[in-house]
């Protein structure tokens, strides 16, 4: 992974701020319990482990979702998603086909995710994001511990207790990372929107400026004509006013007496 991926992860996992729909996430209780479960779970189990709350963001690690280390090589991705895939495939859970139906496809999207082999690889980087970051967390506490004059013995010393940190700092990396994709997903919506709002409102004003042009250009012979009339009965009246005004007065006879 480059070192500007790595950066960037890593400085989204120390921003971090957790889903309410996580719950805080996962307390070492749970990681312990998530550990412990594996392909002897039954269907219902594994639709219920899929479809637990907060599905949305724990399904985001598609190793997770098939329950397959990131180390497998095709042949093991492509038998753990066989194996899977009949577990909670509807026809096999008819009795609950609407929960299975959502497990399935959960279980297919991270299976295509996966033969992707960029997307594959982002995933792993994400992976890879969590334990440099819970490695850099390890170095930090020795390093207060030592300037304090304490014991260095941390617990992640223990490596079961290390892949739970993992475990957990990983799930929040895939979660804030889909939470900055849907602001991005928004952002861009309401920009396509507005641009478009904006190119409609610019049709309708052009459509309405040739209107208007149009029925000036038909009306013209029109107010030409009218004005025309206008001036020749103007003109017309003020000659015959002239006419009145130039006409001799009449002459009063005299009587004679």
């Amino acid at each position: 992974m480059s070192l500007q991926i790595r950066k960037r992860l890593f400085g989204t996992l120390v921003g971090f701020h957790t889903s309410p729909e996580l719950g805080g996430l996962l307390s070492r209780s749970q990681v312990k319990q998530i550990e412990k479960r594996d392909s002897v779970l039954t269907s219902k189990q594994q639709i219920d482990r899929l479809l637990r709350p907060g599905s949305s963001y724990f399904n985001l690690n598609p190793f997770e979702v098939l329950q397959i280390d990131p180390e497998a090589t095709d042949d093991e991705l492509k038998k753990r998603f066989r194996a899977l895939s009949i577990l909670v495939h509807p026809d096999k859970n008819q009795d609950d086909p609407d929960r299975s139906q959502k497990a399935f496809e959960a279980v297919d999207k991270a299976y295509k995710l996966l033969l992707d082999p960029e997307q594959k690889k982002r995933a792993l980087d994400v992976i890879e994001a969590g334990k440099e970051y819970v490695e850099h967390n390890v170095k930090e506490k020795k390093k207060q511990l030592k300037k304090d004059g304490k014991c260095q013995d941390v617990e992640e010393d223990d490596p079961e207790m290390f892949k739970q940190a993992v475990y957990k700092q990983t799930m929040k990396l895939f979660a804030e990372l889909e939470i900055k994709r849907k602001e991005r997903e928004a952002k861009d919506m309401h920009e396509r929107k507005r641009a478009r709002e904006e190119e409609i409102e610019a049709a309708e004003k052009a459509k309405r400026d040739r209107e208007w042009q149009k029925n000036f250009e038909e009306s013209r012979d029109g107010r030409v004509d009218s004005w025309r009339t206008f001036q020749a009965k103007g003109k017309k009246s003020k000659e015959k006013k002239n006419r009145s005004f130039l006409k001799p007065p009449k002459v009063k006879m005299e009587q004679r007496e």
